[in-house]
Formats: structure tokens, C-alpha cells, sequence
């Protein structure tokens, strides 16, 4: 846990086994845990659990709807169970579930919290689905392969996609239309739209970097971080961590003051 504004390391928790996504909003945190197979509430106030729930096996990618109380849990399966989108009521305990027809990885719910989005690596897809009860199912395959990192412009209706293949696309949230697509440096993992800047972050894994696109203009920069460092936390309006093992530590970087749209950084 880091306080974004001093920059300080205010705790470490324990007790996550392989923990796998972390979502928060509105003082509420989640975080899915692949290796006991459950989802984990926490008071972001307190850092205090407020409940851990069961999930499919190997939970994925998360989201929250926090005025609802749901909870959106993308588990991988195993070689006995297959893939599973999962939502919960954290209040009720309800809960809705379907199969997947791939890999899921990250997810993101709309701007009314009445659809989730979730990326399918393979066939490589975005999937649409109603919250709570996931009906009106809707597959819109993506135009390169491995569908990874997604995040979405909620004002704009852009869900800007990351894919493994080597592409950020974008596509339209209402219809799935394509919209724009940009060349990456390489396979992609943590993926961030800025609101405040209207900037896609994305984290490359190797050879270690973070590739920063202008959806209005196309103009792409990149920020070299080190290998294996592919996780990282957006705070707007203007600060992107990146965990670095290899820095044994985060890097603090800042959008740089005087050139909001340009993607060049500095680090604190």
C-alpha cells in the first residue's frame, strides 16, 4: 500500500495466496486470490478485511460496481474446471455465473455499471455481458490476437484494448465497432486510460517498458522500466507506478508538467 501523496510505503498485507488482481473504488478494495480461490474485500480506510467469498478456480481479472455491491471475478479454470465469469453481491451473497469460451483476463465494468467487459486471450475477443445476471451475451473478436490489458474511456465510449499480437485497439463500448488501432513494442499486460489526461498507458513486459499512446493525435512514446516489470497502479491525474522487481521497489512516474498529452515522464 503506497500514499500517493507523499510517496510513502504505508503497509504490506499478507495472506494473498498468488494474488492475481486488484480493483478499488470508492474506499473499497478487491483483490482476487488464484492460489485459494477466492475474492477478498477490503476497507481501504482501515486496510481491514471485510469479507473473502469463494470463487471459481483460479480467479483472474476483477471489477467492482461499488453503489451496487457487486463484484466481477474472471476465473482461468483448471485442467477439471473450465473458464468462468462470476459476479457477487457482497451485501446478499446472490451470485451469477457462465461459462467462458477462452482464457479471461482483465475486465471493466461501464460508466453505469450495467455491463462488464471482459478480455478473452483466445479467440481473442472482448466479451459483453449485463450486470448483474450477465445475460444479453455479446462476443466482439478483436483484429489481433490475445486480448490482454483493458481499460475503457467511459465519456468518450472507447474500450482501448491490448493485445499479445502486438496492437492497442480500439473499439466502440456501444457496438464493438474498430475504431483505431496502434503497434506495440511488444506483448503487452497492465493497461491504463487516464481520464485526466486522455493518455493509454501500457506496461511491456520485455524488453521493459511503458509504451504511452494519444488516441487523438496517435502519437506513442515510450519510458524503458526493466524486464519483468509488466504490473502498475494509475493514480490520476498524473501518477503511474510501476512495480519493478529488478528495482526491488515501485517507480513513481509522472506525467511531465508542461507537455500533458505527450506521454514523456519523469520519475520521483
Amino acid at each position: 500500500m503506497i500514499d500517493p501523496q507523499t510517496g510513502r510505503h504505508v503497509a504490506s498485507l499478507d495472506g494473498f495466496p498468488e494474488a492475481a488482481g486488484v480493483v478499488a473504488d470508492s474506499g473499497q478494495v478487491l483483490v482476487t486470490n488464484r492460489g485459494s480461490a477466492e475474492l477478498v474485500w477490503l476497507d481501504a480506510a482501515t486496510l481491514k478485511e471485510k469479507k473473502a467469498v469463494n470463487t471459481a478456480r483460479r480467479p483472474n481479472g476483477v471489477a467492482i460496481v461499488a453503489r451496487s455491491n457487486l463484484a466481477v471475478a474472471a476465473c482461468i479454470g483448471d485442467e477439471g474446471h473450465g473458464p468462468e465469469l462470476q459476479v457477487i453481491d457482497l451485501a446478499s451473497n446472490r451470485r451469477w455465473a457462465i461459462s467462458l469460451p477462452g482464457r479471461p483476463r482483465w475486465c471493466v465494468p461501464d460508466a453505469a455499471g450495467e455491463r462488464i467487459f471482459l478480455a478473452i486471450r483466445d479467440p481473442s475477443m472482448i466479451l459483453v455481458a449485463r450486470l448483474p445476471d450477465l445475460g444479453d451475451l455479446q462476443h466482439w473478436p478483436l483484429p489481433s490476437p490475445g486480448a490482454h490489458g483493458l481499460d475503457i474511456d467511459r465519456r468518450a465510449g472507447s474500450l482501448y484494448a491490448a493485445c499479445d499480437g502486438g496492437a492497442l485497439i480500439a473499439v466502440n463500448a456501444t457496438n464493438g465497432e474498430l475504431r483505431a488501432e496502434w503497434p506495440l513494442a511488444g506483448p503487452p499486460d497492465a493497461t491504463f486510460f487516464n481520464p485526466a489526461s486522455g493518455l493509454v498507458h501500457v506496461a511491456i513486459e520485455e524488453p521493459g517498458q511503458i509504451q504511452t499512446i494519444d488516441p487523438r493525435t496517435g502519437t506513442t512514446t515510450c519510458f524503458t522500466t526493466a524486464a519483468g516489470a509488466p504490473t502498475t497502479a494509475l493514480v490520476p491525474p498524473d501518477h503511474l507506478y510501476v512495480f519493478s522487481p529488478h528495482h526491488r521497489g515501485v517507480l513513481d512516474l509522472v506525467e511531465a508538467p508542461g507537455a500533458p498529452h505527450s506521454g514523456i515522464y519523469k520519475t520521483e
